[in-house]
């Protein structure tokens, strides 16, 4: 037999499974209430709206061109939209400052073969986004804490950096309404976190999936936005934006993009060039249509029923978790961050959880890249009625509860 394990390379030893991917199997059992999940509500997507675009596609003159091979950096048209929706958050660009990718993981991978040597190291919130850890840590880096909370100096995060063979590359951020804790970062805290990557010389990446999804309080500008007005426009900027439709329009369709300074963006086109050669152009021009005719409409009315969720599982919290449980309260997004009292284990939490209470969460320590976290979790709201999110979290707070006082 062949022995595989010695003809890997030494980067495939750092993949691991998803633990969430895993956890969206739990969706297929009717008898499991999942807040696990992050995922939007598919009963929610504008179901409609892409047939008729992919009918008028299909059935028109552009159907040969759409079902052909495209261009790397994506349809013009997507991209002339994106153009127009950046321009809405205050980032002057033009469509060469934009590369269509296949979701957004797709460029969080890309950005991660783009700047990271072995032995470079990522500067990343804790907890942070799990996808964004599996598509660096391929690349054989080293995370280090971004907290723009602390008066941690340039010089210690380089010092730590070098010591570890290699130089911090970048920061990255997700600052409205994070996978996984639903917290956003303010003003105060994304000048910060630019000023420091100036001081370290790196880029930042702004991962905003939920940028789009805001229930409550004011926007706060994009960290690209206060990146071209402190440098003097998108091509003088060090941070990297990446968007998506995934969770507005539909993740089926895996787009998503990124906008940046256009030397960057040409090399990660070369990039692109090496691994799919394009997203599909089908889907590119259906999404085109779809968001001219029905962004602002559709997120309007998935954020009134998505804050009454939002709203439901704050309220049953406060009902049914015990003393010592304690949450965060996000703006927006899909998510609730809860930390457990010390010393309890959210991983083995959740084997009982689902076997004696039918409840699905993620255990938090899959979020940080050392492992630390294990008596925090994370609440997904978007795919649960108000009726059921209640019985949910009583029942969670019922085992929640008992666990403590027994002591298990």
């Amino acid at each position: 037999m062949t022995t595989w394990d010695s003809l890997y390379a030494r980067r495939a030893t750092r993949m691991r499974a998803s633990e969430i991917r895993e956890l969206l199997k739990l969706l297929d059992r009717p008898d499991v209430i999942s807040f696990a999940g992050g995922i939007p509500d598919p009963a929610l997507f504008p179901a409609h709206a892409f047939k008729e675009a992919y009918g008028e596609i299909l059935g028109g003159p552009d159907a040969e061109k759409a079902l052909q091979y495209g261009i790397s950096e994506g349809s013009l048209r997507l991209r002339q939209w994106i153009v127009r929706h950046m321009q809405e958050l205050g980032v002057s660009c033009g469509p060469e400052n934009i590369l269509i990718t296949s979701g957004s993981q797709q460029g969080l991978d890309y950005i991660g073969k783009l700047f990271l040597s072995e032995g470079d190291t990522a500067l990343v919130q804790w907890p942070t986004y799990l996808g964004a850890i599996q598509a660096f840590n391929a690349y054989e880096l080293h995370f280090d804490r971004l907290d723009p909370g602390t008066n941690r100096p340039a010089d210690d995060y380089s010092l730590r950096a070098s010591q570890k063979g290699g130089a911090v590359k970048f920061a990255y951020l997700s600052p409205d309404f994070a996978n996984p804790t639903g917290l956003s970062l303010g003003l105060d805290e994304r000048r910060q976190i630019l000023s420091l990557a100036e001081e370290l010389a790196c880029a930042v990446i702004e991962d905003a999936p939920y940028e789009s999804l805001r229930y409550d309080g004011e926007p706060v500008p994009a960290v690209l936005a206060l990146d071209c007005e402190k440098s003097g426009g998108i091509e003088n900027s060090r941070t990297l934006y990446c968007g998506s439709f995934s969770k507005s329009l539909s993740p089926g369709l895996r787009l998503g993009w990124i906008c940046a300074a256009s030397e960057v963006i040409s090399r990660l086109v070369l990039i692109k060039q090496a691994s799919d050669l394009n997203t599909p152009v089908l889907n590119q021009e259906a999404m085109a249509r779809v968001a001219e005719r029905k962004f602002d409409s559709h997120t309007a009315h998935t954020n009134k029923i998505y804050r009454e969720r939002r709203d439901a599982m704050l309220a049953a919290l406060e009902r049914h978790m015990p003393a010592g449980v304690h949450w965060s309260r996000p703006e927006g997004g899909m998510f609730i961050w809860v930390e457990l009292p010390k010393g309890m284990d959210a991983a083995g939490l959740l084997e009982r959880s689902v076997d004696t209470v039918k409840v699905a969460f993620v255990p938090g320590g899959a979020f940080h890249p050392d492992g630390s976290g294990a008596n925090t979790l994370r609440l997904s709201f978007s795919c649960a009625s108000p009726a059921r999110i209640e019985e949910g979290i009583s029942r969670l707070g019922a085992m929640i509860a008992e666990t403590v006082t027994s002591g298990l």
